[in-house]
């Protein structure tokens, strides 16, 4: 898996370097600024980027505004934010393109190994790998007048291990319920929100996540 890498703290990059590598990853680039960024997924065409949000020269969202750059060019580019807080802006520009292949990971997730590689592997694959705080908080501003409220507590459950990017059998294995009833499940969310299934999880996932962060 070829992948490209953009952070500007030093010790960070070097770290998540050799992770990727001693995880059979060839990173292809390794930058620390937003323009270095963009000419870099252009130039390489990563099977993945892992990026942080805020990158020189004025660090705001220069990481993420290269990516979105990029996945215009390059459609379903795919693309692994990591960012220090919760923002709910960056989560919602991510999520504005339904082609899949977006992951929004807060950096402490990077310490859990086997969690950030599986995260990394799944965006490649064209999935979804979107942190449980993120989550969260984009199901808990939402008012009782929010569609949202009209969710059971396990629709809820369900709808933050769909959004975190599970199957249905994975899902089913968490919350030690019958794939049939996630599926049950998953319908009735579909049908409250006003969303139609759809046989891509991934596309649903994004679906969801883009009418919460509305």
């Amino acid at each position: 898996m070829r992948v490209v890498i953009a952070e500007d703290l030093a010790l960070l990059r070097d770290g998540l370097i050799r992770l990727l590598q001693a995880h059979d990853c060839e990173v292809v680039a390794a930058v620390e600024t937003g323009p270095e960024l963009l000419d870099a997924l252009l130039a390489h065409r990563p099977d993945v980027a892992v990026i942080d949000v805020r990158l020189p020269p004025t660090f705001t969202d220069e990481g993420l505004q290269a990516a979105i750059t990029a996945r215009a060019k390059i459609p379903g580019l795919p693309i692994l934010v990591l960012s220090q807080h919760v923002e709910q802006l960056y989560a919602r520009e991510l999520l504005s393109d339904s082609r899949g292949a977006v992951g929004y990971l807060l950096k402490d997730r990077v310490f859990d190994v086997t969690q950030f590689v599986e995260a990394v592997q799944r965006v490649a694959a064209g999935g979804t790998a979107m942190d449980p705080e993120v989550i969260a908080q984009l199901l808990a501003k939402h008012t009782d007048t929010s569609p949202l409220a009209a969710l059971t507590a396990r629709e809820r459950e369900v709808l933050g291990e769909m959004a975190e990017g599970r199957s249905n059998s994975a899902i089913a294995g968490r919350l030690y319920i019958t794939e049939k009833a996630v599926s049950k499940h998953i319908n009735n969310i579909f049908a409250k929100l006003g969303l139609p299934p759809s046989a891509d999880d991934s596309r649903r996932v994004l679906a969801v996540l883009a009418y919460l962060n509305d």
